[in-house]
């Protein structure tokens, strides 16, 4: 990944990257800026105190919160208020973010902070990196944010850590976090006026959580592009059908990539298309760099957006840390990663259609052109091949389709309709995540679907694997490292498994970055 720093990932206000995310979330280090970063944070935190002090009515500083705007709070009940935010949130339900995820949302609650505009101390973005650099990480439920006012519910669960509340992730069962901090040899921290509601309003949960997926779509189009080579490599197929000078009279950037992608593994894998080869392929072979292309060539926006929420202060109200004012808004509202989410669902689950449609081509002897039914290497009607898996990659690809329905045209109104209109870009990022694992199956039956293929169109032709060469050969080799060629029928959830397992950590990269 580029900009991944080989040491800790610095935070003082500057702009991250997806990928600084991403390294923090696989557990990487974190520092915050010098001692001038540190003043101008300190600076906001003074602003707070001074506006308190001549009387000045700020939200959910000394009032009360949501629709209890109006309520104010004495002055001997501010100190308390963060606290009570805290607490009333804490009714997350489902099952908790993993801890790859909470890194991920700690890391993009820390960067909104640091941009000096929340009205905190250093000492609370101290506090949120000691929780990264020991390990202590909140146990934070998954379900329970609408999204606007931020992520108030799941973020709960952060603030309630820092205090010594709740539970944290410790070797595989959560534990007390007290405990645990005593453990790390960090103290409990106090939040100060507006802390707590600087750490809960923001969108930290959906935007951590939509940077992970954001990195996984974009591996996910790199690996498509190459099953796909070896799909049409194994049914005989050419270069044809993405030659340059047609993908420049439509020259989207990232379409026009794929076909380079596939022209170049076609080309370059020593193999000579058949003498049959059609006039026109199939769409799901000829239209890959279409299909594989919107993907492509949404990733720079949906970065752009990322991006942008990521290092912006989403929270509200925010504080001029040099002038003191008080500005009353709506930062916390995430339609921008609910947009990025929903549109990515959508390409994402078209991609393992895309997938699941080429495995239907190879294992039907009626359009493989010559392949043995089910793609099977051993006697038929005894032996079934690959007939079951793929009607595993159709129900996955069933299920990723269901998924697309957008999240942001489910806003409804909360909290008294003070909330009357919400991003739901939480669910928005969740079910995103739920397609790109559904992808990344259907990804791994296209890959073994398609290994057998050109093997046995290879051994149709009287040569055998040895023959390749270039990214084919690689990604081959991979594949049968993780799962042997298939003489007879054996069990494949082992083999989809740990070939899955390989693909999410990152063990097979088909492509130079950016290629």
């Amino acid at each position: 990944m580029s900009g991944v720093p080989e040491g800790p990932v610095l935070f003082d206000g500057s702009p991250l990257s997806l990928e600084q995310v991403g390294a923090v979330a696989a557990g990487a280090g974190v520092e915050l800026g010098p001692a001038a970063f540190r003043d101008r944070i300190d600076a906001g935190a003074g602003w707070v105190d001074r506006l308190l002090a001549e009387g000045r009515k700020i939200y959910g500083v000394n009032t009360g919160y949501g629709d209890s705007v109006g309520v104010s709070v004495a002055p001997d009940g501010v100190g308390d208020l963060p606290g009570r935010l805290v607490e009333y949130h804490g009714c997350g339900l489902g099952e908790p973010f993993s801890p790859q995820e909470t890194r991920a949302i700690l890391a993009a609650r820390l960067a909104s902070l640091a941009r000096g505009y929340s009205g905190v101390s250093s000492g609370l973005l101290e506090a949120l990196a000691g929780l990264l650099n020991r390990g202590v990480l909140p146990v934070i439920p998954q379900e329970g944010s609408v999204g606007a006012s931020g992520d108030l519910t799941p973020l709960s669960y952060v603030a309630a850590v820092l205090g010594g509340g709740r539970m944290v992730h410790s070797g595989g069962s959560p534990r007390p976090a007290r405990e645990v901090l005593a453990e790390k040899g960090l103290k409990p921290y106090r939040l100060r006026p507006k802390e707590g509601l600087a750490l809960m309003n923001g969108t930290a949960a959906m935007t951590g959580l939509a940077c992970l997926n954001h990195l996984r779509a974009s591996r996910l189009a790199a690996l498509a592009s190459r099953a796909t080579a070896l799909a049409a490599l194994a049914l005989g197929d050419g270069s044809a059908h993405f030659g340059a000078g047609l993908f420049q009279a439509k020259p989207f950037p990232g379409q026009g990539r794929v076909a380079a992608r596939l022209r170049r593994d076609i080309e370059g894998c020593g193999l000579k298309a058949s003498s049959g080869e059609p006039l026109q392929e199939r769409y799901s072979v000829r239209c890959a760099p279409h299909v594989l292309g919107v993907l492509e060539d949404s990733l720079p926006w949906q970065r752009s957006f990322l991006e942008t929420e990521l290092n912006s202060s989403n929270d509200n109200p925010l504080i001029d840390p040099d002038g003191g004012e008080v500005w009353h808004g709506g930062h916390f509202y995430g339609g921008h990663v609910c947009a990025v989410s929903d549109s990515l669902k959508a390409s994402c689950a078209s991609v393992a259609d895309l997938l699941d449609r080429q495995i239907a081509l190879l294992v039907d002897p009626r359009y493989s052109r010559g392949l043995p039914p089910n793609l099977s290497g051993a006697r038929q009607g005894v032996h079934h091949g690959l007939k079951a898996l793929q009607i595993t990659a159709s129900a996955c690809t069933a299920e990723a389709l269901k998924l697309t329905l957008p999240a942001s045209a489910f806003s409804r109104s909360t909290e008294s309709h003070n909330q009357d209109k919400v991003s739901l870009g939480t669910l928005a990022a969740r079910d995103a995540r739920r397609v790109l694992e559904l992808a990344e199956q259907v990804l791994a039956c296209a890959l073994l679907a398609s290994a057998q293929a050109l093997e046995l169109r290879l051994a149709l032709s009287g040569t055998g694997p040895g023959t390749l060469r270039g990214g084919v050969a690689e990604t081959l080799a991979f594949v049968r490292a993780r799962s042997p060629f298939l003489e007879g029928d054996r069990a494949l959830e082992g083999d989809l498994r740990a070939l899955i397992a390989d693909l999410r950590g990152g063990a097979h990269l088909p492509y130079p970055e950016g290629a």
